[in-house]
């Protein structure tokens, strides 16, 4: 039986140790990126808008084709619709980026009102329950992120995209290498434990 447990525990150790390694890494780059991407918001927001620009124009080609492969006038005629509007969208961020980077400076508005009154309708739904607290404070933070670049708008465009990309890199980037320490730590108190034992 300790046999079986020490196998186990060696396995879960190694798969631990494997996990904190590339959580670490990966970790460590988010959070370069981020903090780049803060440095230089619009130069972050101008590449965002030219990347979607990019996805636009590949949607806009995989409904065309998807179009001509479909069966029946009505599929063809809703992708083929759909190939158009991807495809002037999509030229329109490419070709003109800083249009674009308005354009999803809106959409992040939007997203964040969203978000928010999502945010704090599920927070007072939980109520009382642990926690519901931190959910309505954080639909609160993000009503009041969309106030502040709405009420800047349109000059909020040259920073807001970026900005908030790179924060929520950062963040991400901060998330994980927290875990991969304790991934780590996990893994020394592992490999201390396995050598009393079999000191023992």
């Amino acid at each position: 039986m300790s046999t079986v447990d020490a196998t186990e525990r060696e396995q879960l150790t190694n798969t631990i140790q494997d996990t904190w390694r590339l959580l670490m890494g990966v970790g460590v780059v988010l959070t370069l990126v981020g903090l780049l991407a803060i440095v230089t918001p619009f130069f972050t927001g101008i590449t965002l808008s030219f990347l979607f620009g990019v996805y636009l124009v590949v949607g806009a080609v995989a409904h065309l084709v998807h179009a001509f492969s479909g069966r029946g006038w009505t599929g063809f005629v809703f992708q083929l619709i759909l190939a158009i509007l991807f495809a002037v969208g999509g030229l329109a961020f490419l070709f003109n980026p800083l249009v674009g980077l308005t354009a999803l400076t809106i959409l992040l508005i939007a997203f964040f009102l969203v978000e928010g009154f999502t945010e704090l309708a599920m927070g007072f739904r939980l109520r009382p329950e642990r926690g519901w607290l931190w959910v309505a404070v954080s639909g609160v933070a993000s009503v009041l992120v969309a106030v502040l670049v709405w009420l800047s708008f349109p000059s909020s465009a040259a920073w807001a995209v970026g900005l908030l990309f790179g924060i929520g890199l950062f963040t991400s980037g901060l998330s994980m290498i927290a875990t991969a320490m304790g991934g780590r730590a996990a893994v020394k108190e592992a490999t201390a434990t396995s050598g009393t034992e079999t000191g023992g």
